[in-house]
């Protein structure tokens, strides 16, 4: 049986977004900016993208720019903020200590460039409060940037009362919501959003195409100069293809939400029921403020990284955190910010499920895990320590 757990990498293509791209290459393969019939028929499939893609969040088609992904949004909107900051006399920039490095490394770069930035720290429940938020909040903060749902361990925090609080102190508010739009109901007025970053491979798009929220009469900062495309505010050619292949994905994602969460949460249930068996075990966030598909769990006494490679052998695709840093030896900065110590976070793994994914599915990840684990804390020098009690015990 094989089981693709690491959907919060990225998906499969949905057949919708694939049918509805297909004519983009060979047919409708003009450039938008081009007066001519091809050009004008492509322009058109851009302009009903942009509707879907804003209605999708309840927005207006004039808020959205397309990018290449939910990193590049996430670097054009934090630019944005700063810039206008900057010019108030406004150099102060909070966000949270657990941020996807797409924000974290935009914010040392910031940091370098004179700006004050605030990191919160995470609860070990992996939720802010708009409490934190607004007790950091001062006279020359210009911006706020708190991710919609963490990346590694599915947490989700609490964006609209942190957006009340922005909106009341006049502080602009962003969010990486790279892993909630199309998986979870997002209302970009409602929730006081004034930019938002998604990314269309999280949702069954394809790679390489996102899209930012800015809400009116905020002025945009350009990240790539170029022509006059996405409104002069975005240089290059538009990924028609991608963009038009995002808005199906997004579309057939928001049809079958509902059922897809109701689905999600009870497998996801079943498998955090099942993993939770294991002695020495831990569920990284709240049980209950979390998106319906990502568990994310720690094992005592072993490697992340053997882990993965002997569930692969047994099928199943995971990870040990995010796909950016799956290179790096170093402890997930996600794990770290919740309060673990450094050898606990090593243990860590990811399990990232589709709306298709079954009971019999999840049953198989349980197994496999229960058996690797034990096999691993079995040949561990640590684990033997753990258990003659040379070492103490953590989990």
């Amino acid at each position: 049986m094989y089981v693709y757990a690491d959907n919060a990498a990225t998906t499969q293509v949905s057949q919708r977004a694939l049918e509805a791209m297909l004519p983009c290459f060979r047919e409708f393969y003009g450039n938008a900016s081009s007066l001519h019939t091809p050009g004008q028929k492509a322009a058109e499939l851009l302009q009903q993208a942009r509707e879907d893609v804003a209605a999708a969040i309840h927005a207006d088609h004039k808020e959205i720019y397309f990018t290449s992904g939910g990193s590049e949004a996430d670097n054009q909107a934090i630019l944005t903020g700063a810039q206008i900051g900057a010019r108030k006399g406004k150099k102060h920039i909070i966000s949270t200590a657990f941020e996807h490095h797409a924000v974290l490394h935009t914010l040392d770069r910031l940091k370098k460039q004179g700006y004050d930035i605030t990191l919160l720290d995470v609860h070990e429940n992996g939720v802010v409060t708009a409490e934190d938020v607004a007790a950091a909040i001062r006279e020359d903060t210009a911006l706020v940037t708190v991710m919609f749902v963490n990346n590694e361990i599915g947490t989700v925090q609490p964006i609209r009362e942190i957006g009340a609080v922005c909106r009341e102190k006049g502080v602009l508010f962003h969010t990486d919501a790279v892993q909630a739009v199309g998986h979870i109901p997002v209302d970009v007025q409602d929730m006081n959003i004034d930019m938002l970053s998604l990314s269309g491979h999280k949702f069954h798009a394809p790679k390489g195409v996102g899209a930012m929220y800015v809400r009116k009469g905020i002025p945009v900062s350009i990240l790539i100069e170029g022509g006059q495309q996405e409104r002069g505010k975005r240089g290059g050619t538009e990924n028609i293809p991608g963009i038009v292949g995002m808005a199906a994905a997004l579309n057939e994602a928001l049809e079958t939400q509902e059922a897809d969460m109701t689905h999600l949460s009870a497998m996801r249930d079943r498998l955090i029921e099942g993993l939770s068996k294991i002695p020495h075990s831990r569920l990284n966030g709240d049980r209950e403020k979390r998106v319906p598909g990502t568990v994310n769990f720690c094992f005592e006494g072993i490697e992340g990284e053997s882990l993965l490679l002997l569930l692969d052998d047994k099928g199943i695709a995971a990870s040990s955190g995010s796909a950016c840093t799956s290179g790096s030896l170093d402890p997930s900065h996600v794990l770290l910010a919740l309060g673990l110590p450094h050898e606990v976070a090593h243990g860590s793994l990811r399990l990232s499920l589709s709306a298709d994914v079954t009971a019999e599915q999840i049953d198989h990840i349980i197994a496999s895990v229960t058996e690797v684990v034990e096999y691993l804390r079995n040949m561990s020098p640590v684990w033997d320590e753990l258990e003659r009690g040379v070492l103490p015990h953590q989990i």
